[in-house]
């Protein structure tokens, strides 16, 4: 039976409840998502804010006294001032803390509606042209809001513009509506309509902006939680079919151990040079099972051990070229001042992976250089192949985006995208102008360096 159509295996590998987790982190990532966005709004509350102050003032001054209309100034004013104090907490509050709910939102926008009530209500009620802008307060309440919120504040509204019809006395001015714009009711309409209009083009134009940069976030970690589970699955698969071919490699080993022991094989050095090198093949294939299992946790007698960053490099290298006789690897470490770390077959394995591709597809030649920028350890791979195509470039690092046309290609460098984006790195691809395909791999030495290291002659040499 092929390793890919056997049942899945009912133990998990070590490594799958870390992979969980990273689900589970990604779900906290989402509701962190959301209360940015809540702060975000929050924040849009308070500009808003900022400009009706700064409007009524305006508003009340023109009234007053370029108009001579007849106005509670000084008890409009003490509200005004109730309104700015509001605000000022609200920005502290704001800049204090890191989420806002609905609730809150909620409360902000009816302390609005109760400010702009009060002030109709000193200012002709009903009969007052700024009445239209309880719409701004109900429909930024329906964009912000949940339905229950929204129709609690259409509600508040309706039932404070009905109290203003019914007790505020009107404003003393001149029955002149069919005048056309020269009725100061009309005059007030409109640049109402037009203070609505701007208004709600500018800040619905920017929540939806915050609410399009949630979606898209959200559908980031939506697809990196789906990517992740398909590496659980993965290596749920490849620690199965791992432990399957632990029993016929041993087998195989112990019949070549005898066949070397063999006369008709001692005698014949040619055939002795054959199994010499199935023996190194086998010995090879028994160190990619360990790597599996070690990956997932179920290590075959290997583990970490402390060794630096040119140690790491160098074996690596040299049992890549061990393995794969027949490709000329061109290695060049530019790391500088050498430091410790902790060997991660996960790196290993990820760094192979690009190897292995760089000479599928360009044949023999290729070049690694290490390097150091910054923060990070930095893994260049160039190669003289095609280069990546177009396609393949537009979705790197997604899986089953091959240009190989075999069933399954592509997984190798899906995977090592995703090891170096578990360490917090990051991997990227491109065509150099000379020809060929370079991939650059940016992985945080935080994320390798071991701490608390003095004795250097414990490493790994």
């Amino acid at each position: 039976m092929s390793p890919l159509s056997a049942p899945l295996p009912q133990t998990e590998p070590a490594n799958a409840p870390r992979h969980y987790r990273r689900l589970g982190e990604a779900e906290q990532l989402s509701g962190d998502l959301n209360d940015e966005t809540g702060r975000k709004n929050m924040h849009l509350l308070i500009q808003l804010r900022w400009i009706a102050v700064i409007g009524q003032i305006a508003t009340i001054e023109f009234a007053f006294y370029g108009l001579g209309i007849e106005l509670p100034i000084r008890i409009m004013l003490v509200a005004l001032g109730i309104l700015l104090a509001f605000n000022v907490i609200s920005l502290l509050r704001w800049r204090t803390r890191s989420t806002f709910s609905q609730t809150e939102l909620f409360v902000s926008l009816l302390v609005d509606v109760a400010m702009l009530t009060a002030q109709l209500y000193l200012s002709g009620g009903a009969s007052n042209p700024f009445v239209f802008l309880y719409l701004l307060q109900v429909t930024l309440g329906a964009v912000l809001l949940k339905p229950s919120f929204v129709w609690s504040l259409f509600a508040i509204t309706a039932t404070c513009f009905a109290a203003l019809a019914g007790f505020a006395h009107p404003l003393a001015l001149p029955p002149d509506h069919d005048h056309g714009l020269s009725s100061l009711y009309i005059q007030g309409t409109l640049i109402c309509f037009v203070l609505n209009a701007v208004l709600l083009v500018t800040f619905i134009t920017r929540i939806n902006k915050n609410l399009r940069e949630q979606d898209a976030h959200l559908a980031g970690l939506r697809q990196r939680a789906a990517e992740e589970e398909h590496i659980i699955r993965m290596g749920l698969l490849a620690s199965g079919a791992a432990h399957e071919l632990g029993t016929p490699l041993a087998t195989l080993a112990v019949i070549l151990g005898d066949w070397r022991r063999m006369p008709a094989f001692t005698k014949d050095t040619e055939l002795l040079q054959e199994v010499t090198e199935m023996e190194t093949q086998l010995q090879r294939c028994k160190t990619i099972v360990s790597g599996i299992l070690l990956s997932a946790g179920e290590t075959r007698g290997e583990s970490s051990s402390a060794t630096t960053i040119t140690t790491f490099m160098n074996s690596l290298v040299e049992e890549w070229r061990h393995t794969r006789v027949r490709s000329a690897l061109h290695y060049v470490n530019q790391f500088g001042q050498d430091m410790p770390v902790v060997s991660d077959s996960a790196v290993k394995q990820m760094i192979f992976n690009v190897l292995d591709n760089a000479v599928e597809s360009s044949g023999q030649w290729l070049h690694l250089a290490v390097s150091r920028e910054g923060g990070n350890l930095v893994l260049r791979f160039t190669d003289r192949g095609p280069g990546f195509s177009p396609a393949t470039l537009a979705q790197f690092g997604k899986p089953y985006n091959s240009s190989k046309g075999r069933p399954g290609g592509g997984l190798g460098l899906f995977l090592v995208v995703n090891v170096a984006r578990t360490l917090g790195g990051e991997v990227t691809a491109s065509n150099p102008t000379q020809g060929g395909a370079c991939v650059t791999i940016k992985l945080p030495l935080a994320a390798m360096v071991l701490p608390d290291v003095t004795d250097e002659t414990s490493y790994e040499r």
